[in-house]
């Protein structure tokens, strides 16, 4: 073989050589650039979601809020509340365990997500009064410092929302048993009932398996509010 001949193949090795270790180290390198890359994405996707979620528990606790026990068409809760301290026709418009109308506000404030898979449960709390034997006695008491009354929680699903909302399930339903007040306002202010939204959203992360992320996430948030008197 000429010695020419030889030069240039012996140069070629080199180059072939750092060829192949660049493959390799992109081989190496890639899946864990992209990982990241596609890991910060999904993680701002997340946010956002839970941002557009906490804004649909507001605003499901502000339909609920201005359409309490005193509007043309209440978001009711399941328990009833005395037809003498609500005037005008009451009659139980926007219903458990959906409520529809109140529903439909929280999803129609949210925005990229999939609207119908965003749910929402609430419930009513109110201060209690007891009787002689120091048992329950009626919901929807007014706040008053002469006659002993006492705040009662309301739950979903049997478990404190504001505390416990973690474990709670998605979608939550709410039974009569959750209740501790019913949809009443009062003009005086005498009664203080609050409802609680709690909103949640199953979420699945695009390339879920490549991230080493669940296949689901369950983003949640909760709101609680007090009714206002709207006659």
């Amino acid at each position: 073989m000429p010695a020419r001949t030889r030069h240039r193949s012996r140069a070629r090795q080199p180059e072939r050589a750092n060829r192949g270790q660049a493959l390799v180290e992109l081989a190496l390198v890639l899946p864990l650039f992209l990982m990241v890359l596609f890991g910060v994405i999904t993680l701002g996707i997340g946010v956002f979601y839970q941002q557009q979620l906490g804004n649909a528990a507001r605003e499901a606790a502000r339909y609920a809020v201005v359409h309490s026990a005193t509007s043309d068409c209440p978001t009711v809760a399941w328990l009833d509340p005395d037809v003498s301290r609500a005037p005008g026709s009451y009659y139980r418009c926007d219903v458990p365990p959906t409520w529809p109308l109140m529903t439909a506000a929280a999803r129609n404030a949210v925005f990229g997500m999939v609207r119908s898979d965003v749910n929402i449960a609430a419930c009513w709390s109110s201060y209690w009064t007891k009787d002689s034997f120091g048992g329950w006695a009626a919901p929807d008491a007014a706040a008053s410092t002469t006659t002993p009354t006492f705040f009662r929680q309301c739950t979903i699903a049997g478990q404190n929302p504001s505390t416990d909302s973690s474990s709670l399930g998605c979608p939550a339903v709410t039974t009569a048993a959750d209740d501790m007040g019913s949809d009443l306002s009062s003009s005086t202010g005498t009664n203080a009932n609050e409802v609680t939204v709690y909103a949640c959203y199953e979420w699945q992360p695009p390339l879920a398996g490549f991230l080493l992320i669940p296949e689901v996430v369950h983003l949640r948030a909760v709101l609680t509010q007090g009714l206002e008197y709207q006659q």
